[in-house]
């Protein structure tokens, strides 16, 4: 739990840092120019096709008429365009993700390690072709749970925990494989993965309930729709900014963890060598047993006489 806080305020700092600022802009202005693209090609034909099926449905036309009697009329709107919005942000969201670790990850992971962990060995165990199949792969398994698990969004307390859960898993496979992905070998991602999962899911499921955030942003865009060309650049960039000290916090926690790693290793190599090199210990020499206790009965040997017999 120590080492999650200060990596995390280590993280918030970092955010303040010159380079962190300037690096946040290469997504944002990557993802304004496709935000706005889109938009001008199909923001209103998506808002005719969802009015077209709002005014289809028996259901919602005598809601409509229900919210007129209660002078709510202007709710239908607004719903359009909101129901556009949240339907387009888990998108605007992935997209972030992805841009913030393709162009922002490895230069904020090289400023960690200039910073805090200068004699940390690079051993490459991930290429940058290797971790954008990574980061598809992690994408691709994310959008099968998300839509298997539609049907339960509709419980009301399982909407609060399906959605953080599934972007906070992905969050945190595509952040920290990224911020190892230089320093650590293939067999040492693995072992920090299987030793410390449960601290990197909880670190991605708390940066999912924060990317959250813009999407108060996006409703209000929906609700201001002269402010709206404001509010999604701002939006984005909150994600961006989101992401970023997300991907500092993994930075910090996954190199400090590396580098214990390593030391546990180190230690370990030298307890065995002064173990090998020690001297065996010899058991003690058998005890020689007496001569008289071993050594069968004999005669002394016949002395001769002084007197030889005559022949």
């Amino acid at each position: 739990m120590k080492l999650l806080l200060s990596s995390f305020w280590r993280a918030v700092a970092y955010c303040l840092h010159p380079r962190v600022i300037a690096l946040s802009f290469l997504p944002l202005l990557l993802m304004v120019g496709l935000a706005l693209g889109l938009g001008y090609l199909y923001w209103e034909p998506a808002l005719d096709w969802v009015r077209s099926l709002l005014e289809a449905s028996a259901f919602i036309n005598s809601v409509w008429g229900w919210l007129d009697g209660l002078g709510l009329g202007r709710i239908k709107v607004v719903l359009a365009p909101l129901l556009v919005i949240f339907a387009v942000t888990p998108l605007i969201v992935v997209l972030s993700l992805l841009a913030v670790a393709t162009l922002m990850t490895p230069s904020l992971t090289r400023l960690v390690a200039e910073r805090r962990f200068t004699d940390l060995e690079r051993k490459g165990g991930g290429s940058w072709f290797y971790s954008l199949f990574w980061s598809l792969g992690s994408l691709l398994l994310a959008i099968i749970v998300m839509l298997l698990s539609l049907p339960f969004w509709l419980i009301p307390p399982l909407i609060l925990i399906l959605p953080p859960l599934v972007w906070g898993w992905l969050t945190y496979r595509v952040l920290a494989f990224d911020a190892l992905a230089g320093h650590a070998s293939a067999q040492e991602r693995r072992e920090i993965f299987r030793r410390h999962r449960g601290a990197l899911l909880g670190m991605g499921v708390f940066c999912g309930y924060l990317g959250a955030a813009p999407s108060v942003l996006w409703a209000s865009g929906a609700l201001f729709a002269a402010a709206f060309v404001v509010l999604v650049p701002l939006a984005i960039w909150i994600y961006t900014l989101v992401f970023a000290l997300s991907s500092l916090w993994f930075a910090h926690y996954c190199l400090a963890v590396l580098q214990a790693l390593r030391q546990e290793a180190v230690a370990g190599a030298n307890a065995g060598a002064v173990a090998g090199n020690s001297a065996p210990v010899q058991p003690a020499p058998p005890l020689v047993l007496a001569a008289d206790a071993l050594a069968l009965p004999h005669e002394p040997p016949p002395t001769p006489s002084p007197n030889p017999p005559q022949t």
